[in-house]
C-alpha cells in the first residue's frame, strides 16, 4: 500500500515527490504509510522514533475534527520518501515541534512564562513541552479527565505523584471523587507556576480558598468554610495580606496554608499523620518558633470563629468588650457633651 503512494507521487520518474504538490496532500495520503505497524525513523544519534499512527484514535482526535492537515505541523516533510530528520535526537525534535503549536493555539502563549519554559531556557531540555502532556495525534477536547492529569504529571514528577496519591486529595481522586484538586488546579495549566516563584508561595492561600471557602462544596463533606477568613484575620494571614498588597513580588517567611498542612502530602486534620493533628502541632509550630513550648499551640483556635460552641470563653470575653467599650466611650461622649452645654450656659448667663 505504501509503495503505491510512493509510485503515485513520483510522476515523471522523479526520485522525490514534486514539492509543488505538497499542499494537496491529504491526511489519508500520510496514513497510507503511517498506519503500518512498527514503522519508525532514525535520528543521527541512533535513536529511533515510532511513527506508526492508530487511524481510529487519530480520527477521534480534536485535530482530525478540525480537519487539520498533517503537513501543517510537519512542515519539514517536503518529499516522499522523507528527507533525513534534521534533529540529532527525539528530544530536540519534540521541543522544535512544540514551538509550532502556538501558531494555532495563540491563547497559550502564557506557556512561555511557565516554570517548564524557564527550565528549558536554563538548559534543562527535559522540562515538559506541549507533546509531553498532549499527544498531538490523539489529543481530545476536553484534553484530560481529572484522574488523567496526575498520571500525566507523574511522567516527570513520580516522587511527588506518590506523595499526592497518599494524601487526602489524591486518595479521594483515586476513589473516583473529582471534587478534589489535581495538579493543574493548584499550579495552573499552561502558565504552570511552582515554589521557585515567590509569588506562588505568597498567593497560595487564595488557591486553597478556591475550594475551602466554597460553602456548597464544603457542606458536602462537613468541612468548616471559615478557614480562609479566620486565617487572614490573624497575625499570619494579615502579614501575608500586607505583602500581597504592598510587595507582591517579594517573598515572606510568614506561614501560609501549605506551611502548616503540607503540600502534596496533606492529611485530614484529625488523623494521626497530619502535621496539624494535636499531637504534632507543637512540632509544626516549632518550624518557625523554635522556642515554642508545650502550651504554645493551645492559643490557636483551629480556624474556628469564637462562638458559644467553639471557644466559648473567647466568645464571651469578646462580647463583654463589645458591650463595655461602646458604653465607656458613649458615656464619655455624653459626659463631655453635658459639660460643654453647662459651660456654654454659664458663660451666657455671666454675659447677661
Amino acid at each position: 500500500m505504501c509503495a503505491g503512494v510512493f509510485v503515485a507521487l513520483n510522476i515523471g520518474g522523479s526520485d522525490q515527490a514534486d514539492a509543488q504538490t505538497i499542499s494537496d496532500w491529504g491526511n489519508e495520503t500520510c496514513l497510507e504509510c503511517h498506519t503500518e505497524p512498527s514503522l519508525s525513523t532514525e535520528f543521527p544519534s541512533g535513536e529511533t522514533l515510532d511513527v506508526t499512527i492508530d487511524a481510529d484514535r487519530w480520527h477521534d482526535s480534536i485535530h482530525a475534527e478540525w480537519d487539520l492537515k498533517c503537513i501543517l505541523c510537519h512542515t519539514e516533510i517536503t518529499a516522499i520518501p522523507h528527507d533525513p530528520l534534521a534533529f540529532d535526537n527525539s528530544r530536540e525534535y519534540a521541543i522544535a515541534k512544540s514551538d509550532g503549536c502556538v501558531v494555532c493555539h495563540r491563547e497559550q502563549e502564557v506557556v512561555d512564562d511557565s516554570v517548564h519554559a524557564q527550565a528549558r531556557e536554563e538548559g534543562d531540555l527535559e522540562a515538559a513541552v506541549c507533546s509531553d502532556c498532549h499527544d498531538p495525534h490523539y489529543a481530545t477536547d476536553p484534553p484530560k479527565s481529572p484522574t488523567e492529569i496526575p498520571e500525566t504529571c507523574r511522567t516527570c514528577h513520580s516522587e511527588i505523584y506518590d506523595r499526592y496519591t497518599e494524601s487526602v486529595h489524591g486518595s479521594a481522586l483515586t476513589d473516583g471523587n473529582s471534587d478534589v484538586p489535581t495538579c493543574t488546579d493548584c499550579h495552573g495549566v499552561h502558565e504552570i507556576a511552582g515554589p521557585s516563584r515567590g509569588e506562588f508561595h505568597l498567593f497560595s492561600p487564595e488557591v486553597c480558598a478556591t475550594c475551602h471557602a466554597d460553602e456548597e462544596l464544603m457542606d458536602k463533606y462537613g468541612i468548616n468554610t471559615d478557614v480562609f477568613n479566620t486565617y487572614v484575620a490573624d497575625f499570619h494571614g494579615r502579614t501575608i495580606t500586607l505583602f500581597q498588597e504592598i510587595t507582591p513580588d517579594q517573598d515572606t517567611n510568614a506561614p501560609v496554608c501549605i506551611s502548616c498542612h503540607g503540600v502534596h502530602d496533606i492529611q485530614p486534620a484529625d488523623e494521626a499523620g497530619s502535621s496539624v493533628a494535636k499531637e504534632n502541632l507543637l512540632a509544626t509550630c516549632q518550624h518557625c518558633h523554635p522556642n515554642a513550648e508545650a502550651g504554645f499551640p493551645e492559643a490557636w483556635m483551629s480556624h474556628y470563629s469564637a462562638s458559644t460552641d467553639e471557644w466559648p470563653l473567647v466568645f464571651y470575653v469578646r462580647l463583654f468588650y463589645r458591650i463595655l467599650i461602646p458604653l465607656v466611650i458613649g458615656s464619655m461622649i455624653i459626659y463631655v457633651a453635658i459639660d460643654l452645654i453647662g459651660r456654654l450656659r454659664r458663660r451666657k448667663e455671666s454675659v447677661a
